[in-house]
This record gives C-alpha cells, sequence and structure tokens, in this order.
C-alpha cells in the first residue's frame, strides 16, 4: 500500500448494460405519441394537498393556500400594470396641458405687450397732433 494514497477518492462505479433494453423498445416520437395520445398536455405533480402544473417553463400552483395566492397575485399584478399604464398616459396628459397653458401664456403676454405699444403709440400720436 502506498505511504500518501487518498483513502477517500470514491471507486469507479462500472458501466451499466443498457443497450439490451433499449435494442427492444422504440422511443421513436411516433411510438410515444401512439402509447400516450396526440395530445399529452401539461406536467402536474401532485404532493399532498398542493397540486401544481408545469407551463411556459414555470411551475404554477393549482390548489391549497399557495395555489389561491399566487391566483391573487397574479391578479394584483395586472391591476398593477394597468395602472401603471393609466398612470403614464395621466401624466402624458399632464404634460401636454402643461405645453398648451405655457403656450397659451406667452401668446396673451406678446398680445398684450403688442397692444400696450400701439396704445403708447396711439397717445404719442395724438399728443404730437395737439
Amino acid at each position: 500500500m502506498p505511504l500518501f494514497s487518498n483513502k477517500f477518492s470514491p471507486k469507479k462505479t462500472p458501466t451499466r448494460k443498457a443497450g439490451i433494453f433499449l435494442a427492444n423498445k422504440d422511443f421513436s416520437p411516433k411510438r410515444i405519441e401512439k402509447e400516450l395520445g396526440p395530445n399529452i398536455g401539461p406536467i402536474r405533480l401532485k404532493l399532498g394537498e398542493q397540486e401544481t402544473v408545469f407551463e411556459s417553463g414555470v411551475w404554477i400552483p393549482e390548489s391549497g393556500k399557495i395555489g389561491g395566492t399566487y391566483k391573487e397575485n397574479e391578479k394584483l399584478k395586472k391591476e398593477m400594470k394597468r395602472l401603471e399604464e393609466e398612470n403614464n398616459l395621466l401624466k402624458l396628459k399632464f404634460e401636454v396641458l402643461l405645453d398648451m397653458l405655457t403656450q397659451s401664456t406667452a401668446e396673451f403676454n406678446s398680445q398684450k405687450e403688442e397692444l400696450d405699444r400701439l396704445k403708447r403709440n396711439s397717445s404719442y400720436n395724438k399728443d404730437s397732433d395737439s
């Protein structure tokens, strides 16, 4: 026995002889469809009272406390998204109204200055005529 051997290194496991079993089975998609049906459906998992479904790469709880909570959270997320979109629309409307108010105020001031200038010119012309 060597002096510095590693006692904790695991032994290599022998390879399985799975080729014997696979040779008799046909795992083609046509064979699977024939045995399981054309529409297998989503993957369902039930552990105790909890039942979940694998859809779009996510496990979605369907029953129990967690299922109800998940459904409520999904409703709240949809409502939150709707409110955010409504808030963005209201912000946009506010910005447009503020721009319109600014423009009308600027036009009013411009017209007021023009009116004052015309009044001064009118009074100056009256004074010079006399």
